[in-house]
C-alpha cells in the first residue's frame, strides 16, 4: 500500500446524467485510490466505459433489483481481499451497501435509505441503520477496523444544516435519525469533518435542485466518513469539494496514512 491513501465519496444521482456532463472527468487528475459511488441507477453493464481514463484494478457493483434506481459502486486501484454485497441490512434489495475487506480495513460504501416518503420508510431506514451499526460493531468484535462513506441521509447536528429549525420535523433532521449517529460515535466511530475541522460552519455536501439552493449555499451535510477509533491517528485530512458539480450532492474525502 501506498504510505497514505485517498477515499472519495459521492452520490452521482445518476451514474449515466454525470457520464453526460462529463462530471467524472477530474478522477484523473485527483487520482483517488478509491471512488465510493452511490445513487447509479444502473446495472453493472450499464456503466459508462468513459467516465474517466484511470484504470481502476478493481470495480464492484450493487445494482438494486429495481431499474434506474439507487444502486452503489466502489472504484479501487487496490484488490479488496473480499466483497460481500449481499446483506439482510439490505433487505429491499436495492443495491445500498458495497462492503470490502482490503486487510487493513473493512470499507464501507453505502447509500442510506431515505426516510422521507412516509412512515413506513422511515421505520425501514431506522431498522437499516440499527442493522448496519449492529454488523459493523461485529466486525470490530473480530478486531477489524472499519470505514464507512456514503450518503447517510440525515444531518447529525444544527450546524450541519442552513435551516435547522424550519426542518425539525423533516426526516433526514428528526430526533430519533440524529440519536442514531450519536449512537454511531458512541460506538466508537469518528465524523471525520468534525474530527479534523471542528465546528467549522457552512459545509454542506447536498442542495435542493430547488430555488437557487446551491448558489446560496443553502445546504445539509448528509455525507460522510465515519472511522472506528482505533484509526483516529491515521486520519490525515477530511474534506468537502464543493467546487465539483454535476450532482445535487458534491464529493467528501478522507486521506488517512496507511
Amino acid at each position: 500500500m501506498a504510505e497514505s491513501i485517498e477515499i472519495i465519496s459521492w452520490n452521482v444521482n445518476g451514474i449515466r446524467a454525470v457520464a453526460n456532463k462529463d462530471a467524472l472527468k477530474w478522477i484523473d487528475e485527483r487520482q483517488p485510490d478509491i471512488l465510493c459511488l452511490q445513487e447509479i441507477k444502473a446495472l453493472p453493464e450499464q456503466i459508462p466505459s468513459d467516465l474517466f481514463e484511470l484504470e481502476y484494478t478493481a470495480l464492484n457493483v450493487n445494482s438494486a433489483e429495481r431499474k434506474g434506481y439507487s444502486g452503489t459502486a466502489t472504484f479501487s486501484l487496490m484488490e479488496p481481499e473480499y466483497t460481500h454485497n449481499r446483506h439482510n441490512i439490505d433487505l429491499e434489495r436495492e443495491g445500498r451497501i458495497v462492503e470490502q475487506d482490503y486487510g487493513d480495513f473493512v470499507l464501507f460504501n453505502v447509500y442510506f435509505p431515505n426516510g422521507q416518503k412516509d412512515e413506513e420508510r422511515l421505520a425501514l431506514k431506522m431498522k437499516f441503520y440499527d442493522d448496519f451499526l449492529a454488523h459493523c460493531n461485529a466486525l470490530r468484535d473480530e478486531g477489524k477496523s472499519v470505514i464507512i462513506c456514503g450518503d447517510v441521509n440525515t444531518a447529525h447536528r444544527e450546524i450541519d444544516l442552513k435551516n435547522p429549525k424550519a426542518n425539525a420535523k423533516t426526516s433526514g433532521f428528526l430526533p430519533q435519525e440524529r440519536a442514531w449517529i450519536d449512537r454511531l460515535i458512541d460506538n466508537g466511530y469518528i465524523d471525520t469533518f468534525r474530527y479534523v475541522h471542528g465546528d467549522k460552519e457552512d459545509e454542506y455536501s447536498w442542495w435542493s435542485y430547488r430555488s437557487g439552493a446551491r448558489t446560496k449555499n443553502v445546504g445539509w451535510r448528509i455525507d460522510y466518513f465515519f472511522i472506528s477509533d482505533d484509526l483516529a491517528e491515521l486520519l490525515e485530512d477530511a474534506f468537502i469539494l464543493q467546487e465539483i458539480t454535476g450532482s445535487d450532492h458534491c464529493p467528501v474525502g478522507i486521506r488517512l496514512a496507511l
